[in-house]
């Protein structure tokens, strides 16, 4: 009997593949040193909170995590002033982004975004079978306003905005933002990402306040993983217009898909802001020097709001990544067309980011 082959959804099937940063295992493995520095997946060097580590001693595994994550949403709502039945909390701002495209999109939808950008903000979107529009940034690696005021002008379903950029690190002032915010239709969904929001200077806007009262309908998207350090267990939220919005995302998302641990991970990190803004200004400092130390090699990074710096470094990305591992750091190659020369790499440790530079200035050096 012949085979009969399952048909596949064409929307899954033709999808990019999304660009993830090598874990360390592998990354051993390939290098054949143990001493990697993960410099990939703009994670948290500073690890997380002492209290996050003592609330989860008691944890019990057995028992299912509240679908509503209740508590969570309570803190959250006490932090960023925002009504409770406004805010959806998910299994990392990842799944927020998968659960409004499902909540929103249908086939043949059309959306917009920036690129370079985040991949998930594009593959969610045709997963679910919309067209998407991407808005180059400037060659200068900054927001090209006015283009995306004529992308709005199209009325797209969704417009995804990270701001501060990922990948690319800058932020956008209030005067730009409030110019983007004025060319938004009312057909639109403004998804406003804000994972690296801890990160940026007292002169980004906090994009929460700038939407209050603005008639919009919006999202805006945070996340534990990077300034909190809990990327390992996965939990971020989303903030919306209004809770006819929150609970249509809401359904579309898998109940007690965020875990018990991550919520109780949650409300305690939130509990140590100090140690949080403290681990973000040795961030800061770091990612100034090593900056400065790329401008003495004679190399251009895009200037940066986040945890991380989106590096030219003149050659192939592939090459770059090879000779960094080699050396046993991670970092991520850049594959976007007409970005294959650059790298973004995560600001780590001191002693982590003095072989990012030694090591780079050796490739270069060749």
């Amino acid at each position: 009997m012949p085979r009969k082959d399952i048909t596949l959804n064409p929307h899954v099937a033709a999808l990019p593949p999304y660009n993830a940063g090598m874990n360390i295992a592998a990354a051993r493995k390939l290098s054949g040193r143990d001493d990697i520095a993960a410099l990939a997946s703009n994670e948290n060097p500073d690890g997380c909170s002492p209290k996050v580590m003592a609330a989860l001693a008691g944890v019990n595994p057995s028992r299912y995590s509240d679908p509503a994550c209740t508590t969570l949403r309570g803190a959250l709502s006490t932090k960023v002033g925002v009504a409770s039945d406004r805010i959806v909390i998910g299994n990392g701002s990842e799944d927020m982004i998968a659960a409004i495209c499902r909540a929103v999109l249908c086939p043949g939808a059309p959306v917009a975004t920036v690129s370079p950008g985040f991949g998930l903000h594009e593959i969610e979107a045709l997963a679910n079978g919309a067209t998407v529009d991407k808005v180059p940034m400037r060659a200068d690696l900054d927001f090209d306003v006015p283009a995306i005021v004529a992308a709005l002008s199209k009325a797209p379903a969704i417009f995804f905005l990270s701001s501060p950029s990922n990948p690319v690190g800058p932020a956008l002032n209030t005067a730009s933002l409030e110019q983007i915010l004025a060319a938004v239709s009312h057909q639109t969904l403004l998804v406003l990402d804000e994972a690296y929001f801890e990160y940026a200077d007292d002169e980004t806007p906090d994009g929460l306040e700038l939407l209050s009262g603005s008639g919009l309908n919006y999202v805006v998207l945070r996340t534990f993983s990077k300034a909190y350090g809990l990327a390992g267990l996965r939990v971020g939220y989303a903030v919306f217009s209004d809770d006819r919005l929150a609970r249509a995302v809401s359904s579309s998302k898998t109940p007690f898909n965020v875990n018990s641990v991550a919520q109780i991970a949650a409300v305690a990190a939130l509990d140590d802001d100090a140690w949080m803004k403290s681990s973000v200004a040795s961030m800061t400092g770091e990612r100034a020097r090593v900056a400065e130390a790329l401008v003495s090699m004679g190399l251009r990074a895009a200037k940066s709001q986040t945890n991380f710096l989106f590096i030219d470094v003149g050659l192939d990305s592939q090459k770059a990544f090879g000779h960094l591992l080699s050396h046993g750091i991670i970092v991520k190659p850049w594959k976007e067309k007409g970005y294959e020369t650059f790298i973004r790499m995560t600001i780590g440790t001191p002693a982590e980011n003095d072989r990012f530079i030694a090591a780079l200035h050796m490739l270069i050096a060749r």
